[in-house]
């Protein structure tokens, strides 16, 4: 049996535990967790999960441990348990921005360290998750670690220099896809549209343009093509969002959220003030 604990019980820290609950693996895994907030921890013992009584416990007790906090309150998780860090503990953190030569500078030398990029759609079991590692890490830690968000999700492994950069990707661009879909639906509901019916549709439309995109065997380019008939109404409504600069606009928004990402990463890290 493999010890997975949690340092943090909300919305992230839950819908991955879940997910290795629900997934193969979840059969050779017992799970730990500490959150401040006790109504948190209880809500998931339904599932098996094992409350501790500090951070400290549940790096004693497992060998793979998840700080699911936000990026700022990382470094004081690290100060509680930095004589509780082992040589093969692997701890994997889901921190934007924070690196693993940081981790590594609050905890031991040589730690291992896992870096992921999540998403909320892991709450439903259709997460896409970003994950790299350090040298320290094995194969074997390291197909664990990637197994745990595959459970939840699809999975991809990137260069761990690229992690702040991959944000806007899969990190915060489910906020960006509802921002573009509410201009549709808003639109729908102008023109007299129930908009209820138009969220089913639109949202219906997002999905089956997804499975197109990673099924189809057509790139991207071909499959605007497929729906853009000379003339017809999808060029009218395309050259439009050519007038709007679309594409510029988000490739301005996702150079702001890399800003911001390395602006974070330097406040968590004690470098530079809010």
């Amino acid at each position: 049996m493999i010890n997975v604990g949690f340092i943090g019980a909300g919305n992230m820290g839950s819908a991955i535990m879940k997910g290795i609950e629900k997934s193969e693996i979840g059969r050779n895994v017992a799970l730990f967790v500490y959150d401040c907030d006790a109504a948190k921890t209880e809500a998931l013992s339904s599932i098996g999960v094992t409350a501790c009584e500090s951070a400290a416990e549940v790096f004693e007790r497992c060998s793979y441990v998840v700080p699911a906090v936000k990026p700022q309150q990382l470094d004081d998780v690290l100060k509680q348990v930095s004589g509780c860090v082992r040589s093969d503990t692997v701890i994997v953190s889901i921190c934007a921005g924070i690196s693993d030569e940081y981790i590594a500078s609050r905890t031991i030398d040589g730690a291992k360290v896992v870096l992921v990029m999540p998403n909320t759609p892991l709450l439903i079991g259709e997460g896409a998750t970003a994950l790299s590692r350090c040298e320290t890490v094995t194969d074997e830690e390291f197909e664990f670690v990637c197994k745990i968000f595959a459970s939840c999700g699809e999975v991809a492994v990137i260069d761990k220099s690229k992690m702040k950069e991959i944000i806007a990707i899969n990190g915060s661009s489910p906020a960006f896809i509802y921002y573009f879909t509410k201009a549709f639906i808003d639109y729908a509901e102008a023109v007299g549209i129930d908009r209820e019916a138009a969220t089913k549709l639109f949202a219906k439309t997002l999905t089956g343009s997804a499975k197109m995109i990673t099924d189809s065997g057509h790139s991207i380019e071909e499959l605007i093509k497929m729906v853009s008939s000379k003339g017809g109404t999808t060029i009218a409504g395309l050259e439009k969002l050519g007038d709007g600069r679309l594409t510029e606009a988000v490739a301005d928004c996702c150079k702001a959220c890399t800003n911001r990402a390395y602006e974070l990463a330097e406040i968590a890290q004690g470098s530079r003030k809010e």
